[in-house]
């Protein structure tokens, strides 16, 4: 079969303004970036007001590969293939880091023949949202030191500085490093580090702000640090917030594009769902709500990051009700997390998959457990059998769940139909929806919960210091707030060697902090980073340009 980007090259892309229209947008309402992308206007939204709402479904996984089971694919062919059964649809996806397309896992605009276009153009710059985030963050950054610097009137502890600088990009060496070096002229000397762009609080607000203004405050609240008597020092109190957002002022539009099939897609900011919540801006979301009858969204990689945090924090903060959850599955992720090495899962193993297919069991439970009707769609690899496929459906028969095997990478949205037809036939369901806790309860509590319920420890090991910790958290009034967990991506637990569904196992928080104006609290579970590394051989070495500016090596 074609390569991604061979297959984008060939497809026929219609004008935006083409799009827009399929979309119920009017021709006034976009900001053209070239013929193939726009800025939508966030007067669609007051336009809409009155409209009702479509349908949300949550495109999400079992615990992956490193290379992904092709949720953003199955997002984009389930879009593709429910407009040909005459449901019209908008899908909402994330935008793609440079981090991951650099580096292992490739760009994020799904793949085959569903995948959006144009994807050069969105796994790489894009209309350049991540830089204004980026910049925006950074300026913070620098008026936090130029404010010590200059007095520091504000009496900020240098050593209790939280708030980090950001860049889109892998760089390992960046995660712990010393400023100010080279004399007074230069700040004051102090350690700091990088996060990835994506990991960042700015990022987050945008993804769950309601308009500017709603920014502009999320903004202010920002604790980049705390004074030498512990208490939180504020982007407004910095007086950089309204700054800040001036930068943002056109990253905070969603971004109109399309699939292979031009299916209207909006592709709006980009949370990693390890690290921060792993979802699409809420103001892509509602904006897609009320110009479908059913939008499909997803969030970053297994039900118990992404899902989870669209859930519980997303949804919370937007005031939203999701009808149903798309549980993707792939026989080669239940036979790794069946104990199967990487390099051996195009082989048949009914023994690994019946021992992996506990996983995906887990996530059905968790997803059920939040009152939704969910039902299971296999990502088909040519490799697959016929035995590993009906194992995998007889063992989802005892949750009375739906199992539908698609082809969406392989034939589009034409490979999706059953998918489809099993999707509307779980919307008929009545979804009762329920978050996994309450706010109310404390710090700790919620800890517990999320780690006992969703991914099945025995508890949270919490340290003196973190105790100390959550208590001053509480007592600054943040006590109220949900919980971003971070951890890793490839198990349920906080440790990557425990494969499958680990029991007997306690989770341990390594540090937690506020993000105030996203309106969370974030808890470092395990030994994750917020800033991720190249592997041995990144996929950097596979991209090139030609002379005409062709560009190869994109997935």
């Amino acid at each position: 079969m074609k390569s991604d980007i061979q297959i984008a090259r060939e497809a026929k892309i219609a004008h935006i303004y083409q799009v827009a229209e399929k979309a119920g947008l009017k021709p006034d309402e976009l900001e053209l970036y070239g013929n193939y992308k726009a800025k939508v206007s966030l007067d669609v939204l007051k336009r809409l007001e009155d409209a009702p709402d479509g349908k949300l479904v949550l495109v999400t996984s079992v615990t992956p590969t490193p290379a992904g089971e092709g949720k953003s694919t199955m997002t984009v062919g389930l879009g593709q293939a429910l407009n040909k059964m005459g449901k019209k649809t908008i899908v909402a996806l994330r935008e793609p880091s440079l981090g991951p397309c650099f580096g292992m896992k490739g760009g994020a605009a799904g793949g085959g023949y569903s995948q959006l276009l144009p994807m050069e153009d969105i796994n790489l710059h894009f209309t350049g949202d991540f830089h204004a985030i980026g910049s925006a963050n950074n300026l913070l950054a620098a008026a936090l030191d130029n404010h010590i610097k200059h007095g520091n009137e504000l009496g900020i502890d240098p050593t209790r500085i939280s708030f980090k600088r950001v860049v889109d990009m892998n760089d390992r060496a960046l995660r712990d490093i010393v400023i100010g070096m080279g004399g007074t002229a230069n700040g004051l000397p102090r350690q700091d580090g990088f996060m990835i762009t994506v990991a960042s609080e700015v990022m987050a607000i945008l993804c769950l702000a309601n308009d500017l203004e709603d920014l502009k405050v999320r903004l202010g609240k920002i604790v980049v640090g705390y004074t030498f008597a512990r208490r939180p020092v504020t982007a407004r109190q910095l007086k950089v917030h309204g700054a800040m957002a001036a930068l943002l002022k056109d990253a905070i539009k969603p971004n109109l594009v399309q699939t292979v099939e031009n299916t209207p897609a909006f592709v709006h900011g980009g949370p990693f769902a390890n690290i921060a919540h792993g979802c699409n801006s809420l103001i892509a979301t509602r904006m897609a709500l009320k110009l479908s009858e059913i939008t499909v969204t997803e969030a970053g990689f297994g039900a118990d990051l992404g899902a989870e945090k669209f859930l519980d924090i997303k949804c919370r903060q937007g005031n939203l009700n999701p009808a149903a959850v798309v549980m993707v599955a792939t026989a080669r992720a239940l036979k790794m997390n069946g104990g199967m090495k990487v390099k051996d899962l195009k082989e048949e193993n009914l023994e690994a998959l019946s021992k992996g297919i506990e996983n995906l069991e887990k996530h059905i439970e968790n997803i059920q457990s939040f009152g939704l009707p969910l039902v299971v769609a296999i990502n088909h690899f040519p490799h697959d059998t016929e035995e590993e496929l009906e194992l995998i459906k007889r063992r989802c028969d005892v949750f009375g769940v739906e199992v539908s095997v698609s082809k969406i990478w392989s034939d589009g949205g034409a490979g999706g139909i059953a998918l489809g037809h099993a999707l509307l036939r779980t919307l008929e369901k009545r979804a009762k929806f329920r978050y996994l806790y309450e706010t109310d309860i404390p710090i700790a509590e919620k800890l517990r919960q999320i780690a006992t319920r969703m991914y099945g420890a025995d508890g949270v090991e919490i340290s003196r210091p973190m105790k100390n910790k959550i208590r001053n958290l509480e007592k600054q009034g943040y006590d109220n707030l949900p919980v971003c967990v971070a951890k890793t991506q490839n198990s349920l637990s906080d440790d990557s060697s425990l494969i499958g569904r680990p029991r007997n196992f306690r989770v341990t928080l390594r540090d937690i902090n506020v993000s105030a104006g996203a309106g969370f609290l974030v808890a470092l579970m395990g030994n994750i980073m917020t800033m991720p590394g190249l592997p041995k051989n990144p996929a950097a070495e596979s991209i090139d340009i030609d002379g005409h500016g062709g560009i190869t090596g994109l997935f």
